[in-house]
């Protein structure tokens, strides 16, 4: 088994709350971060795939807490894809410390929706490896 896609970023001071810790919003953003930047190491642009007609979507976003992040840590974001059959996909990421400590577990179900129809396409697996140019980085 291939190690999952991986980006490191630092906690910076204003993401934090009124305890020093990170905010809890800014979690989501680390995991769109990381979710965008596989999805551009495999190729695909954000450009190509909104001309296809599609475009991606969140359905539903949980985030387990483990371990504080405060400002000027480092924080490694995995991205791990579970293609199912049928219209969504699920996504599991893992927040790290650079230490190795777990801070944090993001599990995510998307999919991608019919700009002009308002509906999920079918199958999004076979949309997105259309279109990456390394779609094993995707699972595909």
């Amino acid at each position: 088994m291939t190690e999952p896609f991986k980006v490191r970023v630092t906690v910076r001071a204003y993401e934090l709350d009124t305890q020093g810790h990170l905010n809890g919003a800014v979690y989501h953003q680390y995991g769109d971060h990381a979710r965008w930047e596989c999805l551009r190491a495999a190729g695909v642009s954000l450009d190509e795939l909104l001309a296809t007609g599609v475009g991606p979507v969140t359905l539903e976003n949980t985030i387990r807490y483990h371990r504080e992040l405060r400002a000027g840590d480092d924080v490694d974001i995995t991205c791990e894809f579970d293609w199912g059959e049928g219209r969504t996909f699920r996504m599991r990421q893992e927040l790290r410390r650079a230490d190795g400590a777990l801070a944090a577990e993001i599990s995510s179900l998307g999919g991608l929706l019919d700009l002009e129809r308002r509906r999920l396409v079918p199958d999004p697996g076979s949309h997105w490896r259309a279109l990456a140019e390394t779609p094993g980085l995707l699972g595909l």
